[in-house]
């Protein structure tokens, strides 16, 4: 695979070579009465000898554009957009050429005269990055950014994530700054569609990369909505009231304060149906999945985005949710053996959890001056949950009873993180020449505290022996980290540049879990035994050294970047109780990574990487203590876990094309791991001793994490759109493929459960008018299972989801709404195969001159079928599970849209905004 890999690398620089006689022309285009830049116009580069197009491309949102590979010679720069006279400029030139800005005339246009209307196109591609006219997608007047992001070729929702190309959105910003740190629903919900020109999906290189200029291949899919400049400074925002049956309520308010740089955005929320982040849309609750469980959520957050005189720019976030949850849930889970009959474990739960949780974000940027900066991220977080919960399960082989638990908990949990990063990055009077540095600390300290009492009965030939537990845990965990990165680059030659980094930085944990047995008849001040076979303390520190050196050489479309890295890692793990124990490791490792990208054409790129990484164990994984949250699958960790190493290999090819309006994607990566920490399961077919005078029970398991070699995981995904002119719709098809072997060890045996997982689908969304709005989308998936310890584990199951969300003002105001989502699931166990349809549905009515207001009545789960079904795939079991959800219900709701903006709006728009107000 290396050779292989050299001899592409080497493919690359040889072909590129050819082109080393080529230029680049750039050049900014705008508007000559008002000096505006002018986005999406259309840039084309034409032989002077016979006008025959040699190059084009569209212009970005600030109005530039960029042709490569240009021979030197003479041509015809034509500049062209819809409305402007056409520009034609006559250029020679040798080298490099920078036109400065090319300023074209509205054309005037005659009132008697045919006006021909083109369609806009949808998007450009730009590099790595996919730019999208927002104006090119129609919605409802009052729709969020999160309806019109979901009509753009590429971008979908699985399973509650939002999905762009593949790969779920990471984080979402505004003007190219955050927006409500990392919470991507929150940030879509409380910009309305009316304020975005367009919309940037890339992948965001680390801080670290993006001021050393060398890609660490920490990336994150993410969104960049540019605002309309006539929309920056204003109050805008949406309050909803609604009262229904089963007493169901909604109150919810969302307020923006823009002026420029300056931006605050306040929200609050208060209901009792299901909804998590605050939207105006009466059908709400199906923008995710259908969530687990009846949740009553009240909700207050603030955004705030600044900048302080010239240098300094702020941007944070601060978000307290409290949550209650009841919780049913149904679970089947078919165990791997190598017997001839299958082992089954049902299970029935029920579980009320409250949930108080505080998020922190700041990010802090200090421009010195034009060669030092200073960038500073804290993040915090605090949760505090409690658990009343209960569950019956039992265990079968065949038609035989083994084992049965009926068990209730009450918890209190306590969960405290902060995390500190700090960079620094000064760049040298030589071009190329830098030094970054980087500073990560932080701490975490989670206490937990529970009641339980169960009751386990164990069947055997002389019938049954029962077992009453009675029992308090507490658990104290305390950590803390550090990490020092140091890099400095060097320019070689005119197109690369050499990097020398040190890494240093150590992890410190250190665990205690006491559990006692309540003796009742004992003295009340001594009724608590500790049971020292269930109890452990220990800490372990995890100290690594990185050393690396990486090129980088990067002309015109081609870039391709080396890197080899030499980790050294220590473990120290000291047991201190039940029994000392000290554990003592060294992992020394190679860690090559190679980064190549080709832009064949302007709007067609490639990108290619191999990464190779480590994992080390975490603490629960470390700690040998026993768990016996559920007596009948006890679970222990494992002091001896290595660190697991992998090989990734990733491509991404993006392609548009404007003038058709058609765009392509693919992504694809594979994963092959060695160590990989599995899941060592032993079920015991007669009561044994497992130490320290603890009896595993007939037909009980005891899992632990191990490490086994041979985990392979291959996924892909493509994307096709495409117009549909004649129902004035836009087209995305998509399909994937999905490969995974896992390990896993049962009863000392090691086998593979192999999983192959085949989808396609399509979304088709209007583009009609403001006044009718439609989506339809549809994922199917057909599943292949097999397992080598046991093939009468081997099964095949299909799931289909469908999904029409319909919108249409049909008369004066007068706005209907319909969102149904259908689902087939075939193949999973009895009882599971649900195929259901879920139908929300309201009429309301705009209210006052400016259709502001609306008030209407909602009516969700119309058929009243609504379900959550899931399959789960481990290495040791395959598992079917139902859960409660909301069931149906009508509301009848008040929302209010406030848009207020004062700057560069057209008369018309400042009478229809303030009329009836």
């Amino acid at each position: 695979m290396k050779r292989r890999l050299t001899v592409v690398i080497i493919f690359f620089v040889f072909f590129h070579s050819g082109f080393s006689q080529s230029f680049e022309i750039k050049g900014i285009v705008k508007d000559e009465r008002t000096n505006d830049v002018m986005p999406f116009v259309n840039v084309l580069l034409l032989a002077a000898s016979d006008s025959s197009q040699v190059s084009g491309t569209v212009t970005d949102i600030d109005g530039g554009f960029e042709l490569s590979s240009v021979k030197r010679g003479s041509y015809l720069l034509r500049v062209q957009f819809i409305g402007y006279k056409e520009l034609i400029k006559v250029i020679e030139f040798s080298e490099q050429l920078n036109l400065g800005n090319l300023y074209i005339r509205e054309e005037a246009q005659d009132l008697n005269e045919v006006v021909v209307q083109a369609r806009r196109s949808t998007a450009t591609q730009k590099g790595d990055t996919t730019l999208f006219n927002a104006d090119a997608f129609k919605t409802m007047k009052d729709a969020s950014a999160q309806a019109l992001i979901e009509k753009l070729p590429g971008v979908s929702s699985d399973g509650g994530a939002l999905q762009a190309q593949g790969e779920n959105i990471a984080q979402i910003l505004i003007d190219g700054k955050p927006f409500f740190g990392n919470d991507v629903t929150a940030a879509l919900q409380n910009i309305p569609a009316e304020m975005i020109q367009s919309i940037e999906i890339f992948d965001q290189l680390s801080e670290k990369a993006q001021l050393s200029g060398f890609d660490d291949g920490e990336r994150q899919k993410t969104i960049n909505i540019i605002t309309k400049p006539d929309r920056r400074k204003g109050q805008f925002g949406k309050t909803t009231a609604g009262y229904g049956s089963e007493n169901r309520y909604l109150g919810a308010a969302s307020i923006n304060i823009f002026d420029e740089d300056t931006r605050l955005t306040i929200t609050g929320l208060s209901n009792n149906v299901n909804i998590l982040n605050y939207s105006a849309d009466p059908n709400a609750q199906t923008n995710v999945s259908p969530q687990e469980g009846v949740i009553t959520t009240n909700l207050i957050g603030a955004n705030y985005t600044d900048t302080w005189g010239e240098k300094i720019k702020v941007t944070g976030s601060y978000t307290f949710t409290r949550t209650e949850n009841l919780g049913i849930e149904n679970r089947v889970r078919e165990f791997i053996t190598s017997n001839e009959e299958n082992q089954f474990y049902q299970e029935n739960s029920r579980d009320v959890r409250i949930n108080n949780r505080h998020q922190a974000n700041l990010r802090l940027e200090y421009q010195i001056d034009e060669k030092n900066r200073i960038l500073y991220i804290p993040r915090f977080s605090a949760r505090f949950e409690n658990e009343v919960s209960g569950f019956e399960g039992q265990t079968t082989q065949g038609e035989d009873l083994i084992n049965a638990v009926e068990n209730s908990r009450l918890g209190e949990y306590g969960d405290f993180d902060l995390f500190n990063r700090f960079y620094y990055s000064h760049k040298f009077d030589k071009p190329g020449r830098t030094f970054t540095t980087r500073l990560n600390f932080s701490t975490n300290w989670n206490k937990d505290e529970s009641t339980r009492q169960a009751v386990n009965t164990f069947f055997n030939e002389s019938g049954a022996e029962e077992e009453i537990l009675d029992q308090l845990t507490t658990r104290d965990r305390r950590g803390g980290s550090w990490n020092v990165r140091l890099s400095y680059t060097e320019p070689v030659g005119e197109n690369g540049q050499m990097e020398f980094e040190y890494s240093i930085g150590n992890r410190n944990d250190r665990s205690d879990q006491l559990l006692f047995n309540v003796i009742s008849e004992l003295a009340p001040n001594n009724q608590l035994q500790l049971d020292t076979a269930l109890s452990n303390t220990f800490e372990n520190s995890f100290l690594r050294n990185q050393f690396e050196w990486g090129y980088q050489y990067k002309k015109d479309n081609f870039r391709v970047q080396a890197e080899l890295e030499y980790q050294d890692a220590r473990l120290d793990n000291n047991q201190f109780f039940p029994t000392p124990e000290v554990l003592n490791r060294v992992f020394t490792n190679f860690l090559p990574t190679v980064r190549m990208e080709y832009k064949l054409t302007p709007r067609t790129n490639i990108q290619l990487d191999y990464d190779t990484y480590t994992n080390e164990p975490n603490v629960g994984q470390l700690q040998a203590a026993i768990n016996n949250n559920n007596p009948l699958q006890l679970r222990t960790g494992n002091p001896n876990l290595d660190q697991a190493f992998t090989n990734q290999f990733r491509l991404r090819f993006r392609s548009n094309n404007p003038d058709k309006d058609q765009n392509w994607f693919l992504f694809a990566q594979s994963r092959m791991t060695n160590n990989f920490i599995s899941n060592s399961t032993f079920i015991a077919d007669s009561p044994i001793d497992i130490g320290n005078g603890i009896i595993l029970q007939q037909g009980a398991q005891l899992n632990r994490p191990i490490n086994l070699d041979g985990f392979r995981e291959f996924r892909s995904w493509f994307s096709y759109g495409m117009p549909l002119g004649f129902i004035k719709s836009n087209l995305s098809l998509n399909t994937g493929l999905g490969i995974t072997q896992r390990p896993g060890q049962v009863n000392d045996e090691i086998g593979f459960n192999n999983s192959n997982r085949y989808s396609a689908g399509f979304n088709i969304s209007s583009n009609i008018s403001e006044n009718i709005d439609f989506n339809l989308w549809s994922r199917s998936s057909y599943n292949q299972v097999n397992n080598t310890l046991n093939p009468r584990l081997s099964n095949d199951f299909f799931q289909q989801r469908f999904r029409v969300n319909f919108n249409w003002i049909i008369w004066k105001g007068i706005i209907y709404r319909m969102d149904v989502n259908h689902q087939i699931n075939n193949g999973l166990a009895d009882g599971f195969d649900a195929t259901f349809t879920l139908v929300n549905m309201s009429l309301g009515k705009k209210l006052f001159k400016n259709e502001r207001g609306e008030i209407s009545i909602m009516v969700y789960d119309l058929l009243g079928q609504n379900a959550n079904v899931r399959r789960r795939i481990t290495e040791t079991y395959i598992e079917d599970f139902q859960s409660n959800v909301l069931q149906r219900y009508a509301m009848l709701t008040f929302t209010y849209n406030l848009r207020r903006f004062s700057k560069g709006l057209q008369e018309k728009e400042v009478q229809e905004m303030f009329s009836g107000n």
